[in-house]
């Protein structure tokens, strides 16, 4: 083989470079095809999502908090994915379904686990357990590097109008119903007050879990917030109810 016969695909990618009007063709065939791959399927996404028995919107506390999750970047450090591997199943719980997932916006399937996966965190540990890893991570945990959240449970909850915060989530495709947006506000001050009428949220909002969270019965924290999230992922969908299991089993079959 020659020596121009070798350079020859070099000598036309510099073509390609040197001439401005077909790179940015070229370019832009690119990142059609390319943007044609990654919306097309969304068009379809109601097609590829199973849903569970037991799946619900959050709370406007429970998003409260998943909002202070996003805020604080704990995804950089925590995923929300287990895997179908022996490994990950046996660490973490049940693997993950698509369902679970349906009405997080953005999702928190996350790639890189420094902590541990928390798809299942939800009632594993108890909320004081919460507050003490939140303040001092290595309190609970000594070889934890984890930054200390200790300032959540001094900051008051101020999530702002939470009835807009549900109407833009219905706006996307959150199930929401008109009580749900209109009474969002007390609905985020009632489950964490043991005290308050707690029936109709309850009854909205099936497994709600309503209780003071950090330990603070005369105020409302941003510490409520996040661990009232984090206290419910996993634990809406029975993972060995029957309904569960036949979703499982046509993933599998997929």
């Amino acid at each position: 083989m020659s020596s121009e016969t070798k350079k020859e695909p070099w000598a036309r990618h510099k073509k390609l470079e040197k001439n401005v009007a077909l790179l940015g063709v070229c370019a832009f065939a690119v990142v059609t095809v390319g943007g044609i791959v990654e919306i097309a399927p969304l068009f379809w996404i109601d097609n590829t999502i199973e849903k569970v028995e037991g799946m619900r919107p959050y709370t406007p506390l429970e998003q409260a908090g998943r909002d202070i999750y996003v805020r604080e970047g704990c995804y950089v450090c925590h995923s929300q994915m287990i895997r179908p591997f022996r490994d990950e199943v046996e660490r973490y719980g049940h693997y993950s379904l698509a369902a679970e997932s349906m009405y997080d916006h953005p999702f928190q399937w996350g790639s890189k686990r420094t902590g541990p996966d928390l798809a299942r965190v939800g009632l594993k540990y108890s909320d004081e357990w919460h507050v003490q890893h939140l303040k001092d991570p290595r309190a609970v945990v000594p070889e934890s590097v984890m930054p200390p959240y200790a300032f959540l449970a001094e900051r008051e909850l101020n999530p702002g109008d939470m009835g807009a915060k549900l109407t833009a989530l219905y706006r996307v495709g959150v199930p929401y119903t008109a009580t749900d947006i209109k009474q969002a506000n007390d609905d985020l001050k009632s489950q964490a007050d043991p005290m308050a009428d707690s029936a109709d949220l309850q009854k909205r909002y099936p497994k709600t879990q309503v209780r003071d969270f950090d330990g603070q019965p005369d105020k409302l924290t941003e510490m409520d917030a996040l661990i009232a999230y984090l206290q419910v992922l996993g634990t809406m969908v029975d993972v060995n109810a029957p309904a569960a299991q036949e979703v499982l089993a046509k993933e599998k079959g997929r």
